[in-house]
């Protein structure tokens, strides 16, 4: 039992990111669980472009275990897949941007 709980035990994903559809202008939201805190080396990515802390891109972290990435405002060209990675771990899921249409 003592192995379980040695302090360099490796993080590991608990709950990964989901695909998730929006329409134009809407907000998109991806989580990722891990195990356990202080993973270093955490980046998300869209479609491979690393994504940074702005107006539109939220990237926040709760209890050093919960990674949220929220995209703002989103647009057609949004749609891709969206990457987390801490360390050696990575979640991948697909964001689908769906336009409005307006024909008639």
């Amino acid at each position: 039992p003592l192995l379980l709980c040695r302090a360099e035990e490796a993080a590991v994903v608990v709950s990964g990111l989901r695909n998730t559809d929006v329409f134009v202008g809407e907000s998109a939201t991806f989580t990722c669980e891990l195990s356990h805190p202080g993973v270093k080396n955490v980046q998300w990515w869209l479609d491979g472009t690393p994504l940074h802390n702005n107006l539109v891109t939220e990237i926040s972290e709760r209890d050093g275990r919960i990674h949220t990435l929220t995209l703002n405002d989103v647009a057609c060209h949004d749609s891709g897949t969206v990457t987390f990675r801490a360390g050696s771990l990575i979640s991948s899921a697909k964001l689908l941007v769906k336009g409005i249409s307006l024909s008639a």
